[in-house]
């Protein structure tokens, strides 16, 4: 039997938060290694995330400061960029007086990601965002994603996408969003991008992410076929853009090379074991009582959970509505995946999206830092130190590890087979 051969992946991690990306690569193969990493949060004097990264992984080699103000030429030489980046603002494509000058809040950090592939060209990329960034802006359905593939294209990328939910395979948080990896066309996994009749394959069967989390075509399977043209002031102009709500043209999975793309709809093919809430809770003995919900705020926690139909009025206005809402399941349940951390989990104060679990006794209780760490697949206790609202914050805008670990997988056999 031929070896496989050994290779050396070094990975600079951008808008690296409290580590997620850094975790699942390492545990998927020690072929990856983290040679870089910045993580700076605008507005803010305390840099939790930036110090939970440094405690768990150490000073070497990470950076705390705006990205915007870090020049290329101060990022080691790497193989692999990678980052979860800002999705606060989703109309990152704003056409101003220059091609190169397309912005948008924070959105614009897309372009920090762009200047260091122009400068480093590495030879792939793996990144990760909300799930609408497919379909934003609201009145240019998928023109923010085809700015970004066609920006990429003009790097000399190649790019394969899927929206991928954790708990579709196995992971214990519904937690959607879009990954999107890219290779270079110096890179040896670029080959078979040249081949457009291959493309199919390489969504269903022959990608990376079609290895690391298999799936099947949606009927009817007819992929969609289409090319980004014009400049990127134009494509930011133009794309998409019509009369009425177009529907973004961008399915759930595609693969894109030299400015045209090819995407389809497929479905999860996951038939192995699943993990839910309540394997991931800590024995009621052992929870504090400030996570109890006092027995006078049961009445508000019931009203923001339930369904509402009511006369509202907007104080700034004076206008007069009716509001209508649907029930969400009360309290979570314990034999299914967790819903999607927000970055608004933490405190006491009665919310609609926080979770509450019932105890064995029949109490209700929000869940514990260590418990949300565990809905990502973090290790127990990785933002101890900080407190516990601000822990809630950071894994509702940290990834599922797990994700990042299959893929990372993937990559490294492929890798080792090229």
């Amino acid at each position: 039997m031929a070896q496989r051969r050994k290779v050396q992946v070094r990975v600079a991690e951008l808008f690296a938060g409290v580590g997620g990306f850094r975790i699942g690569l390492e545990r998927a193969s020690k072929d990856f290694r983290v040679v870089w990493s910045n993580q700076w949060e605008p507005a803010r004097q305390k840099q939790e995330a930036s110090d939970v990264y440094v405690a768990r992984f150490g000073p070497e080699g990470h950076s705390n400061r705006n990205i915007a103000e870090v020049a290329a030429e101060e990022v080691p030489d790497h193989d692999l960029l990678v980052g979860g980046f800002p999705c606060q603002d989703y109309s990152v494509a704003r056409t101003l007086n220059r091609a190169d000058g397309l912005a948008g809040k924070k959105g614009v950090l897309w372009w920090e990601i762009h200047r260091m592939l122009e400068a480093k060209q590495p030879a792939m990329i793996f990144l990760e965002n909300v799930d609408r960034l497919l379909k934003s802006p609201a009145q240019q359905r998928g023109r923010d994603f085809a700015v970004m593939l066609a920006s990429l294209a003009d790097l000399g990328y190649s790019v394969e996408w899927r929206v991928i939910n954790a708990a579709d395979y196995g992971m214990p948080q519904r937690r959607s969003r879009v990954f999107f990896l890219g290779f270079h066309r110096s890179s040896s996994l670029a080959l078979r991008w040249g081949i457009p009749a291959k493309w199919p394959d390489l969504v269903l069967h022959d990608g990376v992410l079609a290895k690391a989390f298999p799936a099947m075509a949606k009927e009817p399977a007819t992929p969609s076929r289409f090319s980004i043209d014009g400049d990127l002031a134009e494509v930011t102009e133009r794309f998409n853009k019509g009369r009425g709500k177009q529907a973004s043209p961008f399915l759930n999975a595609g693969v894109m090379h030299g400015r045209t793309v090819l995407t389809m709809s497929v479905l999860p093919d996951h038939r192995g074991d699943s993990t839910v809430l309540g394997d991931l809770l800590m024995p009621e003995n052992e929870v504090p009582s400030a996570f109890f919900i006092p027995r006078r705020q049961l009445p508000a926690w019931a009203y923001l959970k339930g369904s509402k139909r009511e006369r509202r009025t907007n104080k700034t206005t004076g206008f007069t509505y009716e509001y209508t809402e649907g029930a969400m399941t009360y309290p979570d349940p314990p034999d299914k995946p967790g819903r999607t951390i927000v970055t608004g989990e933490g405190g006491s104060a009665p919310s609609r999206f926080k979770h509450v679990v019932a105890t064995p006794s029949g109490r209700l209780r929000r869940l514990m830092p260590v418990e949300l760490e565990r809905l990502n697949m973090f290790p127990d206790g990785h933002t101890e130190g900080i407190p516990d609202g601000r822990r809630a914050f950071l894994m509702g805008n940290a990834l599922v590890t797990g994700v990042v670990e299959r893929v990372g997988r993937a990559l490294a056999e492929r890798l080792r087979q090229a």
